[in-house]
């Protein structure tokens, strides 16, 4: 009998969860993406990993939480492109409020298949600048803006006419606009207050992907977020010009350690992997060469201040040039304000590193001043005793040890027993005179 309660209550177990799978498999799924930051590569790869988890999980829709002041215009294009190949629809809202979708964010806000933002966002400001951060030459400025304008035509033509001017006029004259002034010009298709007041305007709302028109079912629908993972986090992370320019400081004055005194590793390591990171990320951020040479001289001025001691006048070039070249390869004119270094930051490194070779240098000093503590050199000055001594010459203890040892012309005459002091080391005999 007690067997049987045992089955059945198993068997009732088993279609109970069996029921819930079918029916949690059978509710439409929403995936949440959370892009918050600069555009750079790793939000590309994020945007990747998760469109390609919507399309293996079937997902009804997927919704990217969008806030960005902008980024890199060929990572924008790329984002473009695998959103409208996706099977899945893309909806960019751009929240929280006080968010922006500027420059590159407003471009990908109007890829999307939905475009929506929160009551109190901004969208706009989409003028394209060089990789230095500066406006572009006139020509090829030219050819930029036309092929932004061309895309940004592309991807609200069905919107209309006024969507299509207010697009260009982001990208010729830097216009922004507020969520309101967005859903007037057509240019994006609901305000909502959160996520979950957007997916139940979804609900019934019709779409136009790369496979058809397909109409949203959100009505019932459940969320899983794909969150941007360690190594993307870690990725984004090394683009931000604090980070890179810490640890290219970090990394040449690792390197220059070992080199000014090799034989160990720690320093050569820890600058090795150093400057392979900052070397990463200057290669995404719009940064000066040009700084680099400045770099270079302040790390030099430092090492020359420590081989030829100039009392502290090269190391304060150094620091000079150091704070400038970090200000040159950074914030040259024109960088967008989000990817410039900190000039507290810059200034206190670079005093920092100033302070740094001045201590190195005072021990260096003191070091050389130091009276001498070992050899045959540091028995001059020493106190002895004579342990055998006639016709101004013998033997005497100096440090635990035994010399032969010569009277010194101006010594009065030492005997067995009497204290001298060592005034010259002459071969392998001291010169001593009675003290």
């Amino acid at each position: 009998m007690k067997l049987i309660r045992i089955t059945l209550l198993t068997l009732m177990f088993v279609l109970t969860f069996s029921a819930l799978a079918h029916a949690q498999s059978n509710q439409p799924l929403a995936i949440i993406l959370t892009a918050d930051g600069p555009i750079m590569p790793p939000m590309l790869e994020y945007f990747e990993r998760g469109i390609e988890t919507a399309e293996q999980r079937n997902a009804e829709v997927i919704i990217i939480e969008l806030n960005t002041p902008g980024g890199s215009v060929d990572t924008m294009l790329e984002i473009i492109q695998v959103m409208r190949a996706s099977t899945v629809p893309v909806v960019v809202y751009v929240s929280p409020n006080d968010a922006i979708a500027g420059s590159a964010g407003a471009l990908i806000t109007m890829a999307g298949h939905v475009s929506a933002m929160a009551p109190k966002t901004a969208i706009g400001a989409a003028s394209p600048i060089d990789s230095s951060g500066a406006d572009i030459d006139s020509t090829l400025d030219t050819k930029v803006r036309e092929i932004l304008k061309a895309r940004a035509r592309a991807l609200v033509e069905e919107r209309g006419a006024q969507a299509s001017q207010l697009a260009e006029a982001m990208i010729d004259d830097a216009k922004a606009v507020t969520a309101k002034e967005a859903l007037e010009a057509n240019l994006i298709d609901f305000i909502s207050d959160d996520t979950e007041d957007l997916l139940q305007a979804l609900n019934g709302f019709t779409v136009q992907v790369k496979d058809g028109e397909r109409t949203l079912n959100t009505a019932d629908i459940r969320t899983q977020n794909v969150n941007i993972s360690f190594i993307e986090q870690l990725l984004l992370l090394l683009t931000d010009p604090n980070i890179a320019f810490l640890l290219l400081a970090i990394g040449v004055q690792g390197i220059l350690i070992e080199l000014s005194s090799p034989g160990g590793w720690v320093a050569g390591f820890i600058g090795t992997v150093c400057l392979t990171l900052a070397v990463y990320g200057m290669g995404v951020l719009p940064i000066n060469w040009f700084g680099l040479i400045f770099l270079i001289i302040a790390f030099a001025l430092f090492i020359l201040d420590l081989k030829a001691p100039t009392h502290g006048a090269l190391t304060t070039a150094g620091v000079a040039s150091f704070v400038i070249g970090a200000l040159v390869l950074f914030n040259s004119p024109g960088t967008p304000q989000f990817q410039r270094v900190s000039v507290p930051l810059v200034v206190g490194m670079g005093i920092f590193l100033g302070l740094l070779t001045f201590s190195v240098l005072m021990f260096a000093i003191r070091a050389q001043r130091a009276p001498i503590r070992i050899g045959v050199e540091s028995l001059v000055g020493k106190t002895g005793t004579a342990k055998m001594f006639s016709y101004d010459a013998g033997q005497v203890e100096v440090g635990s040890e035994l010399w032969s040892a010569e009277k010194s012309a101006e010594s009065e005459s030492i005997r067995k027993g009497d204290l001298v002091e060592v005034v010259e080391v002459r071969g392998l005999s001291l010169i001593v005179r009675k003290k």
